[in-house]
């Protein structure tokens, strides 16, 4: 894949920006490349859990400067060409009914940001830092970030973030709660294999089915929640894994959700 380095291992779905030479910064053919990915990932039913993470010194510069400053009066097009694959792409990571742990092994910023934000699970490497960087550039945001950031940090730090621009250091990143947490550099890669190892284990239906209520909580009045939770729970008493896992405690024996 253009950009983009894919691997399927132990039901786990790694992707990797992989144009480290260039930050990994984002271009059409990469965005093709990622919304692809993304399309088998939510599809391949041995994939249980996804992993995204960067190559290289970045986890993701953002959108291709050089390609936005060579598009001239063609700029507009080619923004929305690029950001509505970007964007396909992010829907479906976002929706995909299996979790996504994000490993931000360095630096984000722009829509890169907005990628390492999407985890689930966000686990940062200590050299990380995070900067919205679109006002640098006369840009807005994109990616979802703006969706994003107000629901993890509150409006009014978002809005410091993304109009002064601030950029984000790792340890404050893990206090504002923009990521789980904060390992070594050279504990990122073990801690991310850990969780998405313990998150392919999991009851695959249940995760699908707390991710999609949480996604939604904040578009929801309480009434409302608390139907969906009653439905969501009814359905998975009625499946399988629940099955699995009930006679699993009480026989005292780890549950096999990868059985069911």
């Amino acid at each position: 894949m253009d950009g983009i380095a894919f691997t399927v291992e132990e039901g786990i779905g790694w992707i990797t920006l992989d144009r480290p030479e260039a930050g990994n910064a984002i271009t059409l053919p990469l965005a093709r490349a990622l919304l692809a990915a993304a399309i088998r990932c939510q599809t391949d039913t041995a994939i249980r859990c996804i992993v995204l993470t960067g190559n290289g010194r970045l986890f993701c510069a953002g959108g291709d400067v050089q390609l936005l400053a060579g598009a001239g009066d063609k700029r507009s097009e080619v923004l929305s060409e690029l950001i509505a694959t970007f964007h396909a792409a992010v829907a479906r990571l976002a929706r995909a009914p299996k979790p996504l742990v994000t490993l931000v092994n360095g630096p984000a910023a722009g829509a890169g940001f907005s990628l390492g934000m999407l985890g689930d699970v966000v686990i940062g490497a200590r050299s990380a830092h995070f900067t919205a960087a679109y006002g640098a550039i006369g840009l807005t945001p994109d990616g979802g970030l703006s969706w994003l950031l107000p629901r993890l940090v509150g409006l009014r730090k978002a809005q410091e973030i993304i109009l002064a621009n601030r950029r984000i250091k790792a340890e404050e990143a893990e206090a504002i709660g923009l990521v789980t947490r904060i390992v070594d550099d050279e504990a990122l890669a073990d801690e991310g294999l850990r969780v998405a190892t313990a998150l392919a284990d999991a009851p695959m239906a249940a995760l699908a089915a707390s991710r999609a209520l949480l996604a939604d909580s904040f578009e929801t009045g309480l009434e409302t929640q608390l139907d969906r939770e009653l439905r969501s729970m009814a359905a998975a008493g009625a499946g399988r894994e629940s099955e699995e896992g009930l006679s699993a405690l009480l026989a005292k024996r780890p549950a096999n959700f990868r059985g069911v």
